[in-house]
């Protein structure tokens, strides 16, 4: 793993896509009218005779994925995640996942990370996502993951959801880092409190890990990118070994990461004081920086130590978690 602040790396899904295209002639890029904002300009540029242009009609593009689909192609499906999920949800669960076809739902501009205010942000996305039956929900956490991401679904029974940061996104695995859509990726071993994080807080969760184990509290930290199906062993396995639980997510806390590991822990009678970090059952303003809007929603690195320290019932104040400042080029969690 590199160290905050992270270099960060432009447009690496984008990329990826095209160079998975090059040899696979079965991919399709449907675009819903937002193209350059999805990185799929690149796609577009190299392939227009497998570019689709939907438009802004993303019920109609869904149910037209799902027709190609079962003529053979595999296609790419390219949106905001809140443009992908709720406006589409009954042509998605009749044309996609009932039948199962090998659609590939890619949601841009996960939870609060958008200025757009309620009717942009997807902070149910996963939780609508998951509850279809046959849909792999995933939850991609940097640019090296990002850059697999679509030649590690793309052969995946079934249709998937993906969730993706837009623009320049973090380098914070090494490149030699797999990703996997079984196995959660275990980055620590602690005994007090095992933090389990998926997208974007994976950065949060390393960053107060770091604080925390400063302060005499041995930490886990679990990186979760597959929501749905939930890798249960390694959930099970680490919280088994520590006094605490505690799930992060850019994303509302019902329905997605926090209620899949809720429900693990409950099924195996594993009884462990839990605290899910995400959006408290709320919708959010829009804000010009998506810091302020971490910080307003307390999905930051100190609210993330104060709810562990809180949890673990340390005595006196919880230990503050200096920011790191980020230069251009660079991203550091809020």
């Amino acid at each position: 793993m590199h160290e905050p602040p992270y270099a960060t790396r432009l447009k690496p899904y984008g990329r990826a896509l095209v160079d998975l295209a090059r040899s696979r002639e079965e991919i399709l890029c449907l675009s819903g009218d937002l193209t350059r904002q999805c990185e799929i300009d690149l796609f577009q540029a190299e392939f227009p005779d497998r570019f689709v242009h939907g438009g802004m009609a993303e019920a109609n593009m869904m149910s037209m994925a799902g027709a190609l689909a079962r003529c053979g192609h595999i296609p790419f499906v390219h949106t905001f995640g809140v443009f992908a999920t709720r406006r589409p949800y009954d042509q998605i669960a009749n044309a996609i996942a009932y039948p199962a076809v090998p659609v590939r739902i890619i949601g841009f501009m996960p939870g609060i990370s958008t200025p757009g205010g309620p009717s942009h942000q997807a902070i149910d996305d996963m939780a609508l996502m998951r509850a279809l039956p046959n849909m792999t929900v995933v939850d991609i956490a940097d640019a090296v993951e990002m850059a697999q991401v679509a030649a590690t679904v793309v052969d995946l029974p079934g249709p998937v959801y993906v969730r993706l940061k837009r623009g320049e996104i973090p380098v914070m695995f090494d490149d030699d880092h797999q990703l996997s859509m079984t196995n959660a990726a275990v980055l620590s071993h602690g005994t007090d409190a095992a933090l389990f994080a998926s997208g974007m807080m994976l950065a949060t969760a390393l960053a107060a890990a770091r604080a925390l184990e400063d302060n005499g509290v041995s930490v886990s930290v679990v990186s979760v990118p597959v929501i749905k199906p939930l890798d249960a062993g390694t959930v099970r396995r680490v919280a088994a070994d520590a006094r605490v639980v505690l799930t992060a997510e850019n994303h509302s806390i019902i329905g997605g990461l926090g209620s899949a590991v809720a429900e693990t822990l409950a099924e195996a009678g594993l009884g462990r004081p839990l605290r899910r970090v995400g959006l408290q059952d709320t919708f959010a303003e829009g804000s010009l920086t998506a810091p302020y809007l971490f910080e307003k929603y307390g999905l930051s690195v100190q609210h993330l130590v104060d709810t562990t320290w809180t949890l673990l019932a340390r005595s006196g104040p919880a230990p503050t978690a200096s920011p790191l400042v980020a230069d251009v080029d660079e991203y550091s969690p809020v």
